[in-house]
């Protein structure tokens, strides 16, 4: 990609327009048209690889408790719909593997990994989709040496959202990631200059306003 094309994610899917993190979600952003997807991931205590972005509960599904004291057989049962929208109401906490049986092939899945004790979980699930376009994100930079180290040709991605961000590209270069992900905060000429030496695709979140986006390209 040139670095001053624009690529969209849908952050969490269409999170505007449905409840974040869903099949529901992802489903009307491929109704829209969307280039990609991101999603976040968190394990399950018995090693499935669920979305949501919390590591709690309370806040999008009618469950209580972290994710990961969690089964799956009990994640399985909760309604992550109904906070959003009754409309929504009964729609579930999806599984990571799901999520890749819908999109898988149809476009980028951005995989942003939560929680470190997941991150083979989902290299091992991405091994069983080879048709996906999957990108894995983290801000832990460890967890992201770790994965490159077991898979030489898995695309990263970098996040960073605040503090010294010449550390965080000198990590992305490091680690011969596919992408930057800073937060639009940090985002400014000296950054844009850098990554364009490099060679490495920005991608800012989250710019919700269109027209602000040419300003952060």
């Amino acid at each position: 990609h040139k670095m001053t094309a624009l690529f969209i994610y849908a952050h969490r899917g269409a999170s505007a327009e449905a409840p974040e993190n869903t099949l529901a979600a992802f489903r009307r952003a491929l109704d829209a048209g969307t280039e990609g997807i991101e999603l976040d991931v968190h394990l399950s205590r018995d090693g499935v690889p669920f979305i949501i972005h919390d590591e709690t509960l309370e806040r999008t599904t009618d469950g209580s408790g972290t994710v990961s004291q969690a089964t799956a057989e009990v994640l399985r049962t909760l309604d992550a719909g109904s906070w959003f929208d009754p409309d929504f109401a009964g729609e579930p906490l999806p599984t990571l593997e799901a999520a890749l049986h819908l999109l898988a092939g149809r476009l980028r899945i951005n995989i942003e990994i939560k929680d470190a004790r997941a991150g083979m979980a989902v290299l091992d699930l991405l091994r069983q989709f080879p048709q996906a376009d999957a990108v894995v994100s983290s801000f832990n930079h460890g967890l992201l040496a770790l994965l490159r180290r077991v898979a030489p040709d898995l695309p990263l991605a970098v996040l960073q959202d605040a503090g010294d961000w010449h550390r965080a590209l000198a990590r992305a270069e490091s680690l011969r990631a596919c992408a930057f992900h800073p937060h639009v905060d940090l985002v400014n000429r000296p950054l844009l200059a850098a990554c364009r030496r490099l060679q490495l695709p920005v991608f800012p979140w989250t710019v919700d306003d269109p027209g602000r986006a040419p300003d952060v390209a």
